[in-house]
């Protein structure tokens, strides 16, 4: 769920590439980077930390040239070292090449096995290198050529942006499992971007999505070449709707803030009928707040802001440890005592995953006086580990693998549980299109 960018065109690519990843720092927090190229050359910045950290005016200094990318990195493969930020850049037969990647190819050890056999040396353990490799050993002249070669041995969920010293090559995997967009910039040139959002801040205007399937090439020429490299079979990913991306983003067409009020409204819908006596409607912030709002807006129960957010610490589901993620918890959340003292809460969250940060937001309600705490998630229970780029690795962190709906509320100590069924979890969306569901169905639906 990394974000990547691309700026083509446009005398000051490497700032709007580090404003684009501002606005997307939601999408990963563990390391920044950009490459940009200029008169032949390829400049590349990156490092651990936020992208207000590393993109200081020295560094954008450095990184001329009228077209980069960048990215923001949350890891799924490979460790937390900084070898294995992005861009990744590489020198080879054709010249210089940077790349960013937002998915995971679910084929990745097989060919890093295959290429180690035939003489590649890996300098990190990102399946995005592979792509390197898999370029610089194919023999075709043009790059074009090289990258669906590549793309050719390559299973997975992918958004790639290819930078050689004069183009730069935008593709997006056959089902279109995660998001990237193009838009055109006020001051001149493009922009692809894993959000919408991004286009607000650099003054961009929406162009459209691109296609699953679809590579994007941009070079001197007036306007983009487009070429279907592969047949859609369109999956979009129903987490980005859930939690991931930002409210204000639209996501293959869908308004992300209105599913998420949907979802809100369809959980208050399937409650009627439990009877619960609540006081108020609050959400867990920020992810938890438009599911909360449909929520109170279709059971008329008063919504107030009963737990308040530090916005100056980052997500907690995306932290690399559990012992990160407990203490982003206790420094993130806190609840208005004076407002929930004495109450019967309906605390809506966006999803539970691992439990423990559902866990202790219950705990943190009660102890600060809450008379009962009733907790409804805006999606329904994640039983299987995700392969396409969320940090889901096996069963057994998913505490709705593990256990029962009851067992679940026991442990997280609620007085009741309820989720979002899946049917109700695709109406929300958007009926009409088949979306990439794994996480809730255990349906892995990428072979090829």
């Amino acid at each position: 769920m990394c974000a990547i960018v691309g700026i083509y065109g446009n005398d000051n690519a490497a700032r709007l590439a580090s404003l684009a990843l501002f606005s997307m720092q939601h999408r990963g927090q563990e390391a920044t980077g950009i490459s940009s190229s200029c008169e032949g050359k390829i400049y590349t910045k990156k490092n651990s930390g936020l992208v207000s950290e590393v993109f200081t005016d020295e560094a954008l200094k450095y990184l001329k040239g009228d077209m980069a990318i960048g990215h923001n990195r949350y890891s799924t493969a490979g460790s937390d070292s900084i070898l294995d930020a992005q861009p990744v850049f590489a020198k080879y037969s054709l010249g210089e090449i940077s790349i960013v990647h937002n998915g995971n190819l679910i084929n990745k050890e097989e060919v890093r096995q295959e290429l180690i056999d035939n003489g590649a040396i890996f300098q990190t353990g990102m399946d995005t290198e592979n792509l390197i490799h898999l370029i610089a050993k194919c023999k075709e002249g043009r790059l074009r050529d090289r990258i669906t070669s590549a793309l050719e041995k390559t299973i997975g969920a992918y958004c790639f942006i290819i930078q050689s010293r004069n183009k730069q090559f935008v593709i997006r995997d056959r089902y279109g499992i995660r998001p990237l967009s193009l838009g055109k910039l006020k001051t001149g040139g493009y922009i692809v971007a894993s959000e919408t959002c991004a286009f607000e801040l650099v003054d961009a205007e929406f162009v459209r999505d691109i296609n699953p399937g679809e590579m994007l090439i941009f070079s001197k020429k007036a306007e983009p070449e487009s070429i279907q490299l592969f047949e859609p079979e369109f999956r979009p990913c129903a987490f980005e709707y859930v939690y991931f991306a930002r409210p204000d983003s639209e996501i293959d067409g869908k308004n992300v803030y209105n599913t998420r009020e949907n979802m809100g409204k369809a959980l208050a819908q399937n409650d009627k009928s439990n009877n619960i006596k609540a006081d108020m409607v609050i959400p867990v912030p920020d992810s938890g707040v438009p599911a909360a709002l449909g929520y109170a807006q279709e059971s008329g129960i008063d919504f107030k802001y009963g737990i308040i957010r530090n916005h100056y610490v980052g997500r907690t589901f995306i932290e690399p440890t559990q012992e990160m993620r407990n203490m982003k918890v206790k420094m993130k959340l806190s609840p208005m005592r004076s407002l929930i003292k004495g109450k019967s809460l309906l605390v809506i969250d966006d999803s539970i995953v691992r439990g423990t940060t559902s866990k202790r937001i219950v705990r943190m309600l009660k102890e600060a006086g809450a008379k009962e705490v009733h907790f409804r998630v805006a999606s329904p229970e994640i039983k299987f580990p995700n392969f396409y780029g969320i940090d889901t690795p096996s069963k057994e962190e998913l505490i709705s693998h593990r256990m029962t709906k009851d067992e679940i509320c026991e442990y997280i100590e609620a007085d009741s549980l309820e989720y979002l069924s899946i049917d109700d979890l695709v109406s929300s969306i958007g009926n009409g299109r088949n979306y990439a569901l794994e996480s809730f169905d255990g349906d892995y639906f990428v072979t090829k």
